[in-house]
């Protein structure tokens, strides 16, 4: 393990664990500075016990880096890799082990802090056949989200990483903003050359519940929608759910062949339990995605492995157990 892979681990296992403080952001730094550095200029500086003369290596980091350097795998990385696993019950299990892949999910290209590739190794890794990159629209600003002529070019540059990472693959998508009037942040054009697309509010959140519900409407009604994403908004702590009419929606879904997602971030488990089992009731199809913004937190998946298990969502009305061949034609019917 070289002081780079110790270090991308040690950064990886902190965003499974959803730590954002200091720790994470000082492991941050130390890897771009030991990307930055030769390997030659690190034995030299470890050898004379100057490693922390490095701006942004600490004495934590050095002792990582130097491990490293001696061929061990650091004991610090060991406590991290235990304390951080993502809890899976034993229902879970059973949804998580049927996982091909992820639906939803961010790179650098907006709001990621991984590149494509990382987020498509990781997801390999994970045991996955493929995931559907779904990068921010552009009314996202705060995102970074992608114009019509940036998403052109990443589905260009997804189909030059398919013929090396082949047999997996990349499903090109976007997570498509949901306007106030119900129409979508990309045109019918851009959004039918996309092998998927999650479609999300982002804005408006406290809109009165009957204009909300509309607005909802409108968007699963969209023959490009596939993917009903974290339909409440809520954030956990901080914000509360959004207002709609739940059964209006959940029909809808049902009717025009979009699919409710459960979000798996800690701090969305999106729809809350009450709602999931509704949407259950109205025969609704399901997504369960990571969301994810760095390659720890593809691991988040069993939080809605649990929370499926918990309400009985049906095994084969999740979308996201099927081969990509199946996936394709079952996006192709909506």
């Amino acid at each position: 393990m070289t002081p780079v892979e110790a270090l991308e681990r040690v950064v990886h296992c902190l965003d499974r664990a959803h730590e954002t403080g200091f720790k994470a952001k000082a492991f941050v730094r130390a890897l771009e500075v030991v990307r930055a550095t030769p390997i030659e200029e690190l034995q030299r500086l470890a050898r004379r016990d100057e490693l922390t003369t490095l701006d942004g290596i600490g004495d934590s980091t050095a002792a990582i880096i130097e491990g490293a350097l001696r061929g061990e795998r650091p004991a610090y990385l060991d406590g991290l890799e235990a304390a951080t696993q993502v809890p899976l019950t034993d229902d879970g299990a059973r949804y998580r082990q049927a996982l091909r892949g992820d639906l939803h999910l961010h790179s650098r290209w907006s709001d990621g802090s991984a590149t494509i590739e990382s987020m498509a190794r990781t997801a390999a890794d994970l045991g996955h056949e493929y995931m559907v990159l779904t990068d921010h629209s552009p009314r996202l600003t705060v995102a970074h989200g992608l114009s019509a002529e940036r998403l052109a070019r990443q589905v260009e540059d997804v189909a030059e990483l398919n013929v090396r990472l082949a047999p997996f693959r990349i499903l090109t998508g976007i997570e498509v903003d949901i306007l106030e009037d119900g129409t979508l942040d990309h045109g019918d054009a851009v959004l039918a050359e996309l092998d998927l697309v999650v479609a999300s509010v982002h804005s408006k959140l406290r809109m009165d519940r009957q204009p909300m519900t509309e607005r909802m409407v409108r968007a699963v009604a969209s023959p490009h929608v596939d993917v009903l994403g974290h339909c409440t908004g809520r954030m956990i702590g901080k914000r509360d759910p959004s207002a709609f009419d739940p059964d209006y929606v959940f029909a809808a879904c049902a009717t025009f062949h979009t699919a409710v997602e459960i979000n798996c971030r800690p701090e969305r488990l999106d729809p809350p339990r009450p709602l999931l089992q509704l949407a259950v009731d109205h025969g609704c199809w399901f997504s369960i995605d990571s969301d994810a913004h760095s390659t720890g937190q593809l691991e988040w998946q069993p939080h809605g492995c649990n929370r499926a298990a918990e309400v009985g969502v049906p095994l084969e009305r999740v979308l996201n157990t099927m081969p990509a061949a199946e996936l394709l034609r079952w996006v192709g019917r909506s």
